[in-house]
């Protein structure tokens, strides 16, 4: 039987049906689950939400007569383990990350152009070549997921398939994190982004970085880099079946309308649908040869309008949540006639990041910059819009979030 109940009678044990509320105020990906490990008590219960639907069907329910402090101290107990069994992450603020990452990003385009020259050219891959960069690019990621995230959508044209799989390969170590996914596949989900576009070394560089519309004949080339890059990676060494798949199937759609193979939803591996949500995102807010990127929050406003038909709803929601609505980097209208750039996710609400306050709209003039938490009860402001850099001229908003200025690399 369905119950609702507060979360403050939330128990290990107990069996969530669904959580009430948006599920922007929240990072579970999936709604219903067996709550069994202390750190979901723990975030369920620091996310503002009041209320949960259980089933007693499949899992402990609520018993007439229950002792309510025996039940609190249950509760603390649990807590008390969650907080004992937290591993040490050193987190950093997006400045800090940002003069790593840029280092991290320049070292592993070099190893990345090196290592997919090599491919062009016969040598088989080696999971043993790609890996390090995957660790120093996940290492990253756990002190501040928003910062190499961020700095690897500056590309320069013609080392676009490069970066591109930097990037990725960052996106799938942050959203398989999201997911709940254990260090091993995390560690594949990050080598599958790194590896998925290996087929492209076989397309000439003509056409990859032709700046006019291609021809069919130009199209079908590119649309041939799954098959491509599934052959070489099938002859290297250590690639795992599910970076494999990615590398086939991160153009299949939910809606079975995708290629090579035209797959559709329960067919469409995890770690493939994971690929087709982060290899879309970094593509479309990057700048190409034939158009500029979309900005990162309306980015997601545009493949939340393609998300039935193309991506997994669930998955979708996942990477939305492990980048957050408004992306570190994105600059916004508040409330209070201010323009701002994101710094920081909160874990309150999706729609209340941290905020450096730079403009004033109704005086025309910059102003000392100010760092505003919205997601604190003190603070009244909040956000009312995504706004367009180039519209208010402002040109250098990568360095007001990440003190590093906007240098392709």
């Amino acid at each position: 039987m369905l119950i609702r109940i507060h979360v403050k009678q939330l128990r290990l044990g107990m069996f969530v049906h669904e959580l009430c509320g948006s599920w922007m105020d929240h990072p579970f990906w999936r709604g219903a689950f067996l709550l069994d490990n202390p750190h979901d008590l723990k975030t369920i219960l620091s996310t503002g939400l009041k209320e949960v639907w259980i089933d007693d069907a499949k899992g402990l329910g609520i018993e007439g007569g229950e002792d309510k402090q025996a039940i609190a101290a249950e509760v603390e107990t649990t807590l008390a383990q969650a907080d004992t069994a937290s591993p040490v992450v050193q987190r950093v603020d997006v400045v800090q990350e940002a003069a790593r990452a840029i280092k991290i990003c320049a070292r592993s385009k070099q190893a990345v152009t090196s290592m997919f020259k090599e491919a062009r050219m016969g040598k088989a891959l080696s999971s043993d070549d790609a890996l390090p960069i995957v660790e120093e690019i996940s290492t990253s990621v756990t002190r501040n997921p928003g910062a190499l995230i961020g700095l690897a959508r500056l590309k320069d044209k013609d080392d676009y398939t490069y970066m591109h799989s930097v990037a990725v390969c960052a996106l799938m170590v942050s959203l398989a994190r999201q997911l709940g996914l254990n260090d091993e596949q995390v560690r594949q989900a990050g080598l599958a982004g790194l590896l998925h576009d290996v087929g492209k070394m076989m397309i000439p560089l003509s056409i990859l970085n032709k700046p006019g519309k291609l021809t069919d004949a130009e199209f079908g080339a590119v649309k041939s880099h799954p098959v491509e890059g599934h052959k070489m990676l099938l002859e290297g060494s250590g690639i795992g079946e599910g970076v494999l798949d990615v590398c086939l199937h991160h153009h299949e759609k939910v809606d079975g309308s995708g290629y090579p193979e035209r797959l559709a939803d329960a067919q469409i591996s995890l770690y493939a649908k994971m690929g087709a949500v982060c290899d879309v995102y970094d593509a479309i807010t990057s700048n190409r040869p034939y158009k500029n990127g979309w900005e990162p929050a309306e980015s997601l406003r545009k493949m939340a309008e393609w998300s039935n038909g193309h991506f997994d709803t669930a998955i979708f929601h996942a990477f939305v949540k492990s980048v957050g609505i408004y992306p570190i980097g994105s600059l916004v209208r508040l409330e209070s006639g201010h323009l701002g750039v994101i710094i920081e996710q909160t874990a309150k609400s999706l729609l209340t990041p941290v905020v450096k306050v730079f403009f004033s709209i109704k005086s025309d003039v910059r102003i000392p910059p100010e760092i505003l938490d919205l997601s604190k009860p003190a603070c009244k402001d909040k956000i009312v819009s995504h706004e367009d850099p180039v519209k208010w001229d402002i040109r250098d908003i990568h360095e007001l979030w990440s003190g590093m200025p906007a240098t392709p690399w």
